[in-house]
């Protein structure tokens, strides 16, 4: 869109589409959504071809990573939305009341309360801004867009302008099939970002680097906006012994696809590095460099099967990764470079020096470390001595090192013999924490991303508590006690027992 008007002036036409309440409704909703669907299923060949166009992606690769996930999250919104809506009840069983205030149990609503009813409404946060990233241009735009959408916002996407082509495709497609009133893309670099960041959001929702991430939150907290970011981080991979050879082979494949299979290692959640024990890394390696070949051919560069790196500037510094003598002289496979292209060969680098870059920055490319130790327990100390990663992938056996791992270790996610599913799966949160982000979204979790839950209580009339009023005395102070334990039987007694004089209270 031209933002020649002025960025102040959209969000000020945005607001007063919310305001006109056109986006609340679950007509609005669904249609939307199914505009969404109808975008995605008649566009699929020129999305694949932007995808290539920015990254080289193959279109299997762009349907798996990009427009199947989009389809899928569109769905599972259009068959919950109405329930994620539905106003959740807080109430207690009448018919019970006797029973409960004799045994002291109760439901969401104290029975102290009587007669109450309580319920938890989702309302939308109101003008959203959502930056989206350049490994992942499509789903990472319009899977936020979905649950900001199935939420009843009103929408800024800001694509990243070092995926060109996705960004003029959102932009110039968005507009013909959704309401443009409510859904806009406003394209350009850092001075639009900057002119955005100065507006008043109800929400930003960021994904990309930790460095723009603290950007966004200074600008975000000038107005108290509240924002989630979706960062990275070095996520590690372990691989415990795994005697049966079949399971070894098939954790490797595994890790070959989690660390070079999506956007050639330029993926938030794909392997940064590998912990093994010593005595297995030879064999580690082997079935490795035999995998990568299966996967991409005797000679990659030549691969149409593996994307290249997105631009001059991040092949430069991937390229600078590999510099370090002692780095370079770390590699047992790989480490071509095509400039020509932007391609780096899938590369495997064993035991690196642990303070040079390639292992105290997030690597975000082909590259490779695998880190020797004795003892695969030891991984844990490795893992909670650098920061929290947004994803552990951890290939074993052994139920309690998977206990240990969750018990003593913290990241966005786990994932036991697998890497990358969880993005996926759209019942289980996806986020970081701490340094790799914080918030989450996916299903469900996107809708209450993008939504307030309003706390409403209805109470009558009648039926007073009197001891919460003055004036004091001991038998209001063991009333109000008695009352914010819950104990009704004991509420029960004392009343009595002030009824029946039983008992004198000041």
């Amino acid at each position: 869109m031209d933002i020649d008007g002025g960025v102040e002036e959209t969000v000020r036409e945005l607001r007063q589409y919310f305001k006109s309440g056109k986006t609340k409704s679950v007509a609005w909703r669904k249609n939307q959504l199914t505009a969404l669907l109808d975008l995605v299923h008649e566009n699929e060949d020129a999305i694949f071809k932007a995808l290539h166009q920015d990254l080289g992606k193959h279109p299997v690769e762009a349907y798996r990573d990009e427009v199947g996930g989009v389809e899928k999250s569109v769905n599972k919104s259009l068959n919950y939305v109405e329930k994620w809506m539905a106003p959740k009840k807080a109430d207690y069983s009448i018919s019970f009341l006797l029973l409960i205030s004799l045994f002291s149990f109760y439901t969401d609503i104290p029975i102290l309360f009587f007669p109450a009813k309580g319920e938890v409404l989702s309302e939308p946060l109101g003008v959203v801004l959502i930056f989206s990233s350049w490994n992942f241009p499509i789903i990472l735009a319009l899977d936020p867009l979905i649950g900001a959408i199935s939420a009843g916002n009103v929408i800024v996407i800001k694509p990243s302008e070092q995926a060109p082509a996705c960004s003029s495709f959102l932009a110039n497609t968005i507009p013909h099939y959704m309401d443009s009133n409510a859904i806009k893309v406003i394209e350009g670099g850092a001075d639009v970002c900057e002119r955005l960041l100065r507006q008043k959001w109800d929400k930003i929702f960021f994904t990309g680097s930790p460095r723009v991430a603290s950007i966004v939150m200074s600008a975000a907290a000038k107005n108290l906006t509240p924002v989630t970011l979706e960062l990275g981080g070095k996520c590690p991979a372990i691989l415990d012994s795994l005697p049966n050879p079949s399971d070894f082979k098939l954790a490797v494949k595994r890790i070959v696809g989690g660390k070079w299979g999506p956007c050639s290692g330029q993926a938030c959640i794909g392997i940064d590095y590998l912990l093994v024990e010593e005595k297995f890394s030879s064999a580690l390696i082997e079935l490795l460099k035999k995998i990568i070949r299966r996967f991409y051919g005797e000679n990659p560069v030549e691969s149409k099967v593996i994307s290249r790196i997105i631009n001059k500037q991040h092949f430069e510094r991937l390229c600078n990764l590999l510099k370090d003598p002692l780095v370079a002289a770390s590699i047992v496979h790989g480490g071509s470079v095509d400039e020509e292209n932007l391609f780096i060969e899938p590369t495997i680098l064993l035991d690196p020096p642990l303070d040079s870059q390639i292992m105290t920055e997030e690597i975000f490319g082909p590259l490779l470390p695998i880190i020797t130790i004795n003892k695969i327990q030891g991984s844990i100390d490795f893992i909670n001595a650098r920061p929290k990663p947004l994803a552990i992938y951890a290939f074993t056996k052994d139920e309690t090192f998977k206990r240990k791992i969750l018990s003593e270790t913290s990241s966005g996610s786990v994932v036991f013999n697998d890497t990358m599913v969880q993005f996926l799966c759209d019942t289980l949160p996806f986020g970081g924490v701490g340094q790799s982000g914080f918030g989450r979204y996916h299903g469900k979790y996107s809708f209450d991303t993008f939504s307030h839950e309003k706390a409403v209580m209805h109470r009558n009339l009648i039926l007073e508590i009197e001891p919460r009023y003055p004036p004091w005395s001991k038998f209001k102070l063991e009333f109000i006690r008695l009352a914010y334990k819950l104990n009704y039987f004991g509420l029960l007694l004392h009343m009595l027992g002030f009824k029946l004089g039983l008992k004198r209270y000041n």
